[in-house]
């Protein structure tokens, strides 16, 4: 679940690593073959198959899975056909969401998100009905001691990052879409550790909600994430820690 922060947002996929690891591993594979299927099986020029690893990885999935789900989607004869499809439409309280999803029967999948929607409060739509209200936007998290702050504006600018936030547990480095890989490689490069490095959809304006609108909010993205072809879910509402 992916909504105002970004922390909140890998604090939450750490958490459900640790609960449904199998699940997580399944849906890491998916994005693996799919990266190297369509760009080619070497992270060091397939930029979107070397963050699909690095996320592997953070979930700590085999060396040996991560390199037979490479492996599958080189062979692309052999993969399984997934297709990257987004799904949009609107949670309780009118808060806007997106369900990023890799899917080898769309027909099947469509039904499944659709009836997700209806039974949890939500309301699917047509695409692009919310997604302009998002940015597609490569984050980078940067943990708090980790560098100083001038530093990472030295490396982090000078590759293409647009923005750095800090807050008390590190730093926001937002990049355009197409340069995360390349200021993700400037960090790794000079030393930088970080926490995560991906692309999400980044809300222009987030909508406050109840207690009770957000647990039904936090119903809705629990379901969707459960499903085997939801890879991620991004809303433009923070959800309170329970």
């Amino acid at each position: 679940m992916a909504g105002h922060s970004a922390w909140k947002n890998i604090k939450h996929r750490k958490a459900a690593v640790d609960a449904k690891r199998g699940k997580i591993w399944s849906k890491c594979s998916r994005a693996i073959i799919v990266a190297a299927r369509q760009g080619g099986p070497d992270p060091k020029f397939n930029a979107v198959l070397r963050i699909a690893v690095d996320a592997a990885k953070a979930a700590n999935m085999p060396r040996d899975t991560i390199e037979k789900a490479v492996k599958k989607g080189a062979g692309a004869d052999d993969a399984d056909n997934f297709e990257p499809v987004r799904y949009e439409g609107y949670a309780p309280g009118g808060v806007a969401l997106i369900a990023e999803c890799l899917v080898a029967n769309v027909n099947k999948t469509a039904a499944e998100i659709r009836t997700l929607f209806d039974k949890n409060g939500g309301n699917l739509g047509v695409p692009g009905s919310v997604s302009f209200s998002f940015s597609q936007r490569g984050v980078v998290l940067v943990p708090a001691g980790s560098t100083t702050e001038e530093r990472l504006f030295d490396v982090a600018l000078g590759a293409g990052a647009e923005d750095i936030e800090g807050g008390e547990e590190g730093w926001q480095v937002t990049t355009p879409a197409t340069e995360l890989a390349k200021v993700r490689d400037a960090l790794e490069a000079a030393g930088i550790a970080f926490d995560s490095a991906e692309v999400t959809f980044i809300p222009a304006n987030t909508v406050e909600v109840d207690g009770d609108t957000a647990a039904r909010v936090a119903k809705l993205v629990n379901a969707l994430e459960e499903h085997d072809d939801v890879q991620k879910v991004h809303i433009n509402a923070e959800i309170p820690d329970a």
